[in-house]
């Protein structure tokens, strides 16, 4: 491992693969979203990460907001993107994207309901027959997903405001989005105090950089490299640092 961290940078496939390009989900502060100041690129924690892990190796990244979520994985899929800055692990997933070990951070997703409208949640099974909402194409997990397709009621939207516009308007009972962005995004919007999260998550799953596996940059060599900066920059306490940073930056741009 040691040897392909130090190799030299033009050990990459191609001159080209010196700047990759990576998107993610525009919807997920404080670790990803849209740059107000540089429109069509994305910020947040995890966009900064990237950049400390690649640029001691000389490798350059752009970070850029290619549309929705939804349209990010088909992206990945085609190999129009070299990387993606945060996924969960699906079987889906995996048959079109290789990932990156360790984990950024692992997120627990909560059902978030307007308060007054709470309801008793303890597993799965007390969804059934309520409506909810999320982010078209949004995971929570393998096992979730797949409970969720066969016995639940989740409307996808393109972006999560609507979600929880819909549950303020009794169109839905509960929006299905990670705490950490919920709380950001709540306060964000200005309706921090209008939702309470229920105290059960559905899934605490752990989010990842993957390598679309059509894109001609994507080498064992360069997933080895940036993988040992990860894990030093993981053990470290840096993506803490790094979040908890962020969430102050999405917070005062409100």
């Amino acid at each position: 491992m040691a040897a392909l961290f130090l190799a030299p940078v033009h050990a990459l496939p191609d001159p080209s693969c010196n700047t990759l390009i990576v998107s993610g989900n525009p919807e997920y502060p404080p670790l990803l979203w849209r740059d107000q100041e540089r429109p069509g690129y994305l910020i947040g924690a995890v966009p900064a990460l990237l950049k400390e892990i690649t640029e001691p190796l000389g490798v350059n990244v752009e970070v850029k907001d290619t549309g929705s979520w939804a349209r990010v994985q088909r992206m990945a899929r085609q190999g129009d993107i070299d990387m993606v800055a945060g996924a969960f692990i699906t079987s889906e997933r995996i048959g079109y994207m290789d990932y990156l070990l360790p984990p950024i951070t692992h997120l627990p997703t909560a059902v978030w309901v307007p308060k007054g409208r709470e309801f008793v949640y303890r597993h799965w099974p007390d969804l059934v027959g309520k409506r909810g909402s999320t982010l078209i194409n949004n995971s929570f997990g393998q096992n979730f997903d797949r409970y969720a397709e066969q016995n639940l009621l989740i409307e996808g939207v393109r972006s999560i405001e609507q979600s929880f516009q819909m549950a303020l308007v009794d169109r839905v009972d509960y929006v299905l989005y990670e705490v950490l962005q919920g709380e950001v995004k709540l306060e964000y919007l200005g309706i921090a105090d209008q939702f309470v999260p229920l105290p059960t998550p559905v899934s605490r799953e752990g989010l990842f950089f993957t390598f679309s596996k059509a894109a001609p940059c994507n080498s064992f060599e360069l997933r080895e490299r940036l993988a040992e900066r990860l894990y030093e920059l993981v053990n470290s306490g840096r993506v803490e640092e790094l979040i908890r940073r962020y969430k102050a930056m999405y917070s005062a741009s409100s």
